[in-house]
């Protein structure tokens, strides 16, 4: 397969076959995959195949870039760059399964060969983009690339950049430190996330006093008779998940229970078993040391010089700029609900674990609006049907359960998903529930991109992630609007991947700069509030009725009441993330009082010591998000500007959906984002457009 894979890609007939290894193929992960659509064969893989598999792709790798660096012939764009991009297939698609279920998934064991097999694989990547030899090929080639469509010239920038940003300019000195320190760089990152996925499952609060939970809702009570009895307790168990964590927060008005709750929550991995302080300081001087070693002042300077953005400069300007619109609008907020809740007796300042339930309070007296009102509408079989229908109102997309195809999970369901005309897109998985096996949060992930070899197209195996509300014995899975709003957000996301067209894997899908990928994702949120989609599937569960339009107009205001609290709250965030990753020197201070300093321009909420969010923010200490969060916001003001031309054509708009698809869904990161965006819109966004949808009702 991985000769294959390498020869098929390469256009020049002069590269010659690598030599390599022979491969056991009584092993699932190097066998090649069952059909339908060459979907990994789960039940097959034991925990036992993993390591002998990566070490034999690992070898296969090697003998593929060996091949392309002893090839006699002249370096061309297809004996040296496509053939780098072909290489290593095999080795990705056991990455790909591995890592994925790694955090879907995991185990003990699991994360202990997560440890054994990441030092192996960094020596990999080092050794391949710090090969002298190598670099002057693909720097030949940029040199003299000939000509060369528009794909392929991003493929070559994309190549030669990656070797220069990887270090292969740097002596061999320096390619020495540089190899210590991104060795020492991937441990520290996959502790992190392990840290913080003990961290949480470490602390539940079990209550057995019935006038404890008298007060909640029924779906509360439900769920957390569910979890204490799925861990053999009995009474009700809350955990540090957050379809667990937020109901209890939000509609309990036991405020000792409720800052225990907040307190481990906002300390997971501060201290103790699973301390994350020692890994953040290693973590960000040793970006620090990769920065400096390829010539920039902060590790911030050295990722933004390939983002949108273009600029830690512009970053920070950006978000000075919706700071500095929207700040007092979210003081006010705070003082709105601090002065409802002295209404009704409260005494004091109100603290972060008195914030959701007197704000939900205050949303329920204003906009006669709550979960439990809303909740019946949204049951997850109804949501995944509407999000299905959405997709194929704007887009023409088919969602077939297939049975056939292995998933890693009961939970899971896999779907086959066609075009219009039929023609197959991709395999999409769905994992919804929370357990101790998957880290909190929610994501979409690729088992497999799309690519074109020789006219043969590959197409994508997507999986969406998520921590939903479980199903009780008496009630169906019934799904928050914020948890609705995730759902489309995930799905945006994996439209960016089904959709997704070109030759290489490395520019289809979701493979663009991180200040882009969310724009996919977030201006899918948009059609949560759309009365015309919701009329298409949102029915309460019991009795099939229609949500009422008044329920939706409420949702809309009662997200527009704290609009600004929450755009500061996420300015706070990538404000933190940016402080940590622009220390023109190394960190030898306290944690904690770091991410005070560097949150205290957003700060609205009181600040409670002994808490901070550094050591469980897996998106910039153990994700791709290093200063890069900030993205969230980018991508926010670009939804803002792209879902306006939706409005004022039909949120259903054939023409504008195709243009969308087309433009940016298809796209990747085939052509410069800019360039793409101006030609679905006609212009370039503007900040503008977000601060009016965050205050146009203040």
């Amino acid at each position: 397969m991985a000769i294959s894979a390498m020869a098929a890609g390469c256009a020049d007939h002069s590269v010659p076959k690598a030599q390599l290894p022979e491969l056991d193929l009584s092993n699932p992960l190097l066998a090649p995959c069952d059909p339908p659509h060459a979907t990994p064969p789960f039940s097959k893989i034991e925990l036992r195949h993993y390591e002998p598999a990566f070490d034999a792709a690992i070898a296969c790798s090697r003998a593929e870039v060996k091949a392309i660096v002893e090839n006699p012939a002249k370096p061309t764009f297809g004996n040296t760059i496509v053939a780098l991009e072909r290489s290593g297939a095999l080795l990705a698609r056991i990455e790909n399964l591995f890592f994925n279920l790694l955090e879907a998934d995991t185990s003990e064991e699991m994360q202990q060969i997560a440890l054994r097999v990441q030092p192996k694989l960094t020596e990999l990547a080092n050794d391949i983009s710090l090969d002298t030899l190598l670099f002057e090929r693909v720097k030949r080639v940029y040199e003299h690339p000939g000509r060369l469509n528009k794909e392929d010239r991003m493929l070559l920038e994309k190549t030669y950049k990656g070797f220069a940003r990887k270090g292969a300019d740097l002596s061999a000195a320096d390619k020495e430190l540089y190899r210590t320190c991104s060795s020492e760089l991937a441990s520290l990152t996959l502790r992190f996330g392990q840290n913080a996925l003990s961290a949480t499952n470490a602390f539940t609060l079990h209550i057995t006093d019935p006038k404890v939970v008298a007060e909640l809702p029924g779906f509360v009570k439900e769920g957390m008779a569910a979890e204490a009895a799925a861990r053999g307790e009995k009474g009700w168990t809350v955990t540090l998940q957050y379809p667990s964590l937020q109901p209890f927060m939000t509609y309990s008005s036991n405020r000792e229970l409720k800052e225990k709750l907040w307190r481990a929550n906002a300390s997971r991995a501060l201290g103790g078993e699973f301390d994350n302080t020692e890994i953040i300081r290693g973590i960000v001087n040793t970006r620090l040391r990769i920065a400096r070693l390829l010539g920039y002042d902060c590790y911030a300077d050295y990722v933004l010089a390939d983002r949108m953005a273009g600029s830690t400069q512009a970053v920070m300007q950006f978000l000075g700029e919706l700071l500095s619109a929207t700040k007092s609008w979210a003081d006010a907020d705070y003082r709105t609900v601090g002065e409802y809740a002295a209404s009704l007796g409260f005494e004091g300042p109100l603290m972060p674990w008195d914030w959701a339930f007197y704000s939900e309070k205050y949303k329920q007296e204003k906009y006669a609006l709550n979960d439990e009102l809303v909740k019946p509408y949204l049951e997850l079989e109804n949501v995944k049907k509407g999000v299905f229908l959405l997709a194929g109102k704007l887009y023409g997309l088919h969602f077939t359960p297939n049975r056939e195809i292995e998933v890693y999970h009961p939970d899971v369901t896999a779907y086959d998903v066609t075009d219009r005309d039929g023609t197959f897109l991709a395999v999409l998985y769905l994992d919804f529930f929370p357990r101790a096996s998957k880290r909190s949060g929610a994501w979409m992930t690729e088992f497999r991109c799309a690519k074109c070899v020789d006219g043969v197209e590959t197409r994508p195996l997507i999986s969406l992630v998520m921590n939903f509300t479980k199903p009780t014995s008496t009630t169906p899975s019934l799904l928050t609007f914020d948890e609705l709003e995730t759902f489309l957000h995930e799905f945006g996301h994996a439209l960016d991947g089904m959709l997704g067209k070109g030759k290489y894997e490395s520019l289809t899908g979701t493979s663009v700069y991180r200040d882009f990928v969310e724009l996919p994702s977030q201006i899918m949120e948009n059609w949560a509030t759309e009365k015309e989609c919701l009329d298409l599937w949102a029915e309460h569960y019991e009795t099939g009725e229609k949500i009422p339009a008044e329920i939706v107009d409420r949702i809309v205001a009662a997200q527009n009441y704290l609009a600004a609290y929450l755009n500061v709250r996420q300015l706070s965030f990538g404000m933190t993330d940016m402080a940590w990753h622009t220390i023109e020197k190394p960190f030898e201070g306290d944690v904690e009082e770091f991410e005070v300093e560097s949150m205290a321009p957003a700060q609205v909420l009181p600040v409670v010591k002994g808490t901070a969010m550094a050591t469980s923010f897996g998106h910039i200490f153990s994700g791709g998000y290093a200063a890069g969060y900030y993205g969230y916001k980018w991508a926010e003001v670009l939804e803002a500007d792209a879902f306006s031309l939706f409005k004022e054509k039909g949120i259903f708009n054939r023409e504008v959906a195709t243009s969308f698809r087309r433009n940016i869904l298809e796209k990747g990161g085939t052509e410069p984002p800019m360039e793409l965006y101006v030609r679905f819109r006609g212009h370039e966004p503007q900040t503008v457009a977000l601060i009016d949808k965050i205050l146009f009702v203040k």
